[in-house]
């Protein structure tokens, strides 16, 4: 072919005189490329209908490993002899190290497929991930893809990361089964990482779904829009048209959070004083107004210096020269401490149990009268009568409660004599004839013994 067919006139190029870009300049027909084309066909590789290297074989090894974590070394060790079977029906090399935790894949000599090494490097990742080997040899067909998603730095906060992740796999595992059955792929949530299996167009939905999900958008949503879409794609009256009228729109919803106790406080002190404004006037408004500023707390003036150090355990012992005792010593001051402690309660409670034998009026000057009355000056009042009672006047109040007691007796005794009459008296009587008639028992066994 010429030369001249490439060269473009600069007219053509320039898109005439308005000098706009054209971006078909350097566009050539495309006979092969007709609508009839599926491009997200893929045909496999078949040494039978032709597919051969041009070389014949591989000039160079190409060759991945992946570690895996300790827990699947023993489902590893049981499975490898399947997986060897099949890797070895397309001509690639595997290995299991687990000394060093890793699996490998290589190409060998006989290797003819180019693209069979990447298919083995995927197996190895799934089978790190803990998904079942009959699963995971599914990736070496040309129709399934594999995709790991990550979404463990997705989320800072560990707990919520935990729930959001559990909101993925759902009560007894539903949301996860429907999002299978949605997107026709195998998904496994595994620790930090989502795996999926399946066409390129349904690991795309998912990880939509997954990443969603982590940014706190219930996965029900999407599924819902997924079963919307699916329904459309069997009418193909809608195929050329879009879809957006159909297919729901979540809008974000700021839901008010409940607020704080002293806010609600405040609000209801607010309410209260303009209520009270409104009934008294100016007045009464000033008053609340007042009644508000003396609850609202002072603010602190700002310094820019770091309040003290408080001192420590052993700065305070240092001070109190405690550090430098023996432990016995120290021991022994403590015990010290906590006799004076008690000591000092017990004098406390036995002044408390004496000041109810105090009479009310020693305890109440004639000056702090009013004080009681009120309610105010009784501490004082009660600290005066303990005083009293110490100095000269203590000796008169003892009498005059011996008097008072004695007085309750006798009448007591008057009451009774009463109440009885000439049963009392006889009753003694009795009692003093059992007496004689005992002693005169005792004195004649005294006798008798002596004559013996």
């Amino acid at each position: 072919m010429s030369s001249s067919n490439n060269i473009i006139d600069s007219a053509t190029a320039g898109g005439g005189s308005g000098g706009k870009k054209n971006h078909n300049k350097y566009r050539r027909d495309k006979p092969w490329d007709t609508p009839d084309i599926n491009h997200w066909e893929v045909t496999p590789w078949d040494e039978t209908t032709g597919d051969t290297l041009s070389g014949g074989r591989l000039l160079e090894e190409s060759s991945f490993a992946t570690l895996f974590p300790k827990y699947r070394e023993k489902y590893l060790r049981e499975v490898w002899p399947l997986v060897t079977r099949s890797l070895d029906k397309y001509k690639i090399a595997c290995e299991l190290n687990l000394v060093e935790g890793s699996m490998t894949v290589r190409t060998t000599r006989k290797t003819s497929d180019p693209y069979i090494i990447l298919k083995g490097r995927d197996l190895i990742k799934l089978l790190a991930r803990s998904i079942p080997a009959p699963q995971a040899l599914k990736i070496l067909n040309d129709d399934y893809h594999c995709d790991i998603l990550k979404i463990g730095g997705l989320v800072r906060n560990k707990e919520r990361f935990v729930k959001r992740r559990q909101r993925l796999i759902g009560p007894d595992g539903a949301t996860l089964k429907a999002l299978e059955l949605l997107t026709q792929c195998y998904i496994l949530v595994q620790g930090n990482t989502v795996s999926v299996m399946g066409s390129h167009k349904g690991i795309k939905k998912v990880r939509v779904v997954v990443l969603e999900c982590m940014k706190n958008i219930h996965p029900v949503y999407n599924i819902k829009r997924l079963m919307i879409m699916r329904e459309l794609e069997k009418d193909p009256k809608l195929k050329d048209e879009s879809w957006e009228r159909f297919l729901p729109t979540f809008k974000k919803k700021n839901v008010q959070r409940r607020k704080p106790r002293q806010l609600v406080e405040e609000n209801q002190k607010a309410a209260t004083a303009a209520a009270a404004a409104s009934r008294g006037g100016p007045a009464a408004g000033g008053a609340a107004a007042a009644e508000e500023g003396g609850t609202k707390k002072k603010k602190k003036s700002y310094t820019p210096f770091p309040p003290a150090q408080l001192p420590s355990k052993i700065d305070l012992q240092l001070d109190s020269g405690e550090y430098f005792l023996s432990e016995r010593e120290r021991k022994s001051k403590k015990l010290v401490e906590k006799q004076m402690a008690s000591k000092e309660k017990s004098e406390e409670k036995r002044r408390a149990r004496e000041m109810q034998f105090v009479h009310p009026s020693l305890l109440v000057g004639d000056d702090d009268k009013d004080e009681d009355e009120t309610g105010g000056g009784i501490e004082v009042s009660a600290a005066a009568g303990v005083e009293k009672k110490a100095g000269s006047n203590a000796t008169d109040d003892v009498e005059r409660l011996v008097s008072k007691f004695a007085k309750k007796s006798g009448s007591k005794k008057r009451k009774s004599e009463e109440g009885s009459g000439g049963e009392i008296g006889d009753a003694s009587d009795m009692i003093v004839g059992l007496d004689k008639k005992k002693k005169k028992k005792k004195d004649k066994k005294k006798k008798k013994d002596k004559k013996e």
